[in-house]
């Protein structure tokens, strides 16, 4: 490692190329790292080693800057692991059968582990229950090189806080949680961090800083699930659920305010709490409720989405079986690409399961996303909106114009509020 005007320069390795590990190679590049990005997806590594970025968050023409000066070297090839100062591992953690898959972790510590030398620092960045930094992840890399934790090498956990599409808090923005083995190894995580991001917050063990984590995720998760059913019972009772948050949120203390959806998505919400229920449940041989339940409601969803919409479609003497209807978004969020576990896709499969004729607009999601073969991909036209017996926002891109969708529609079913109300609009 070397210095000049101040930053820490290194031989970075980050495992994993996706939301979370290309906006850290690439920001780690722009401040003098030289930098390997590494990721057993051949697809990736070409399209990125060609200048194209496949991640909102990193434009094409910041990708080419770093590949030109080259800082940055995105490859499939584990030997070009060899010689890190620092290795970040950003790879994901999913569930199977419901169960923490941590495939993906022990991987990384496999090809890491024959590279790994004295004095290096390597960095878990994926979410998972505590006690995978030290008694997985470390303990891998300590059997397969012969070096320990916190003795020979230096060993750290930094939750991603990445947030797909999120302008202004962008990844070097947001505040980073560090922590470590030890208290060197807590020192060199934090210094590496302070040369790519404007703040870090250092946190007393790895567990606490993956409990964090998961505290972070399961707040969100049970909030959207408790306004979530709030949303199904207010329509029951004949009350506006926008309306009544509006109003609660006028409250300046003791209210965050959370809104209603088609479900939840992405990595974070739908996959992260599970890992915590099920060490709760494996350890301490108790259920998290409160997780258990928000999963059943966020899951429900986007059911009761296409029950909302065939009710309409009955009102107007129309069946689901046979109508045309146009989904807006296919995307988990708005102004994103990311269409990991998306109750939008979901939603859209499920109307194909009624018999619906279905397309789909989102200008932010690429053609080759896994979806049912059934779901036309369309791009959101006047032609598109007059066709459809219905129109369904689940995800609330601002390039859609809605102005076009509310003078053209026959019904539109808003999931996101997006619209004023009308005789042809109704709200989730």
């Amino acid at each position: 490692m070397s210095a000049e005007g101040g930053v820490i320069e290194s031989r970075l390795v980050v495992v994993g190329q996706g939301y979370v590990g290309l906006p850290l190679a690439v920001r780690a590049a722009e401040v003098g790292h030289s930098v390997v990005g590494y990721d057993v997806d051949t697809g990736r590594i070409g399209r990125l080693a060609s200048g194209t970025s496949y991640v909102e968050d990193i434009s094409d023409e910041r990708l080419a800057e770093v590949l030109a000066g080259g800082r940055y070297v995105p490859t499939t090839d584990p030997g070009q692991l060899a010689g890190f100062d620092v290795a970040v591992v950003t790879v994901p953690t999913p569930l199977l059968d419901d169960v923490p898959d941590l495939s993906f972790v022990e991987s990384a510590a496999l090809a890491l582990a024959p590279h790994l030398t004295r004095g290096a620092l390597v960095v878990l960045e994926s979410t998972t229950y505590p006690g995978t930094t030290e008694d997985v992840f470390g303990a891998l890399l300590e059997k397969e090189s012969g070096l320990a934790p916190g003795t020979d090498f230096h060993l750290g956990y930094s939750p991603e806080r990445i947030d797909p599409g999120n302008q202004y808090w962008t990844f070097e923005r947001t505040p980073k949680l560090v922590s470590g083995v030890d208290e060197e190894s807590l020192r060199r995580v934090r210094e590496f961090y302070d040369t790519v991001v404007e703040s870090t917050v250092p946190v007393s063990s790895l567990k606490t800083a993956e409990l964090a984590k998961l505290i972070e995720n399961t707040y969100r998760h049970v909030n959207v699930a408790l306004v979530n059913e709030m949303a199904v019972v207010a329509h029951e009772l004949g009350v506006d659920i926008w309306d009544a948050i509006g109003a609660a949120s006028s409250k300046p203390f003791g209210f965050m305010r959370f809104t209603p959806g088609p479900g939840v998505g992405g990595h974070c919400l739908p996959v992260d709490p599970r890992y915590l229920s099920w060490r709760v449940e494996r350890q301490l041989g108790r259920r998290f409720r409160f997780v258990d339940l928000a999963n059943d409601v966020n899951n429900q969803m986007p059911r009761y989405v296409v029950q909302r919409l065939t009710e309409a479609l009955n009102q107007r003497q129309r069946s689901a079986n046979g109508s045309r209807v146009l989904v807006l978004g296919l995307a988990y969020k708005r102004n994103s690409g990311d269409a990991r576990e998306s109750p939008a896709v979901r939603t859209a499969e499920l109307l194909i399961r009624t018999g619906a004729e279905v397309h789909a607009a989102d200008p932010h999601v690429r053609e080759t996303m896994p979806i049912d073969p059934a779901v036309v991909r369309v791009e959101l036209t006047k032609e598109e909106i007059v066709a459809a017996d219905a129109v369904v926002i689940v995800t609330d891109h601002d390039e859609f114009d809605y102005d076009m969708v509310r003078a053209h529609a026959r019904y539109v079913l808003d999931c996101r509020n997006r619209l004023a109300l009308a005789a042809h609009i109704e709200r989730l």
